[in-house]
C-alpha cells in the first residue's frame, strides 16, 4: 500500500511540474478528463503508474506478478488480468477515499471479470 501511496504522489508532483495529468483515455479523447488517478497496467506483468505527466515513469508490480521477483508471474498476469496487454484506470477520488477509511492497509486487491474491475484493500 505504501508504493501505491507513493505511486499516488509521484503523480501530483510530476502533474505540477511537467504540466498536468495524461489523459485517462489512452488519447481517444484528447483535452477531456484530465485528472489524476493510476492505471492498472498489465504487460509483462501487472503493476500500477501514475498518470501524471512524467520525465521518467515509476510503478510498482503486483507481488504475484513481479517478473523480478516470480519467475511465474505471467501465469498470474493471465490469469488473473488476461492474457492480452491492458490499460484501466482507477480515478484518484475514489482510490484516495478508499484508502482514507483504512489507514492501516498494506494492500490493495483488484479482482477483474471482462467488464468490471472490483478494488479491496486489506
Amino acid at each position: 500500500m505504501v508504493d501505491v501511496r507513493a505511486v499516488i504522489a509521484r503523480g501530483r508532483t510530476d502533474a505540477a511540474a511537467n504540466g498536468g495529468f495524461r489523459n485517462p483515455h489512452h488519447g481517444l479523447f484528447p483535452d477531456k478528463d484530465e485528472r489524476h488517478g493510476l492505471w492498472v497496467v498489465g504487460d509483462e506483468g501487472v503493476y500500477v503508474l501514475s498518470n501524471g505527466k512524467l520525465a521518467e515513469g515509476q510503478s510498482a508490480y503486483a507481488e504475484e506478478c513481479d517478473p523480478k521477483t516470480n519467475p511465474d508471474c505471467w501465469h498470474y498476469k493471465r490469469r488473473y488480468f488476461g492474457g492480452d496487454d491492458g490499460i484501466v484506470f482507477i480515478a484518484g477520488e475514489s482510490l484516495e477515499a478508499m484508502l482514507s477509511t483504512s489507514p492501516g492497509a498494506t494492500h490493495l486487491r483488484a479482482e477483474f471479470t471482462s467488464e468490471t474491475m472490483v478494488i479491496t484493500r486489506s
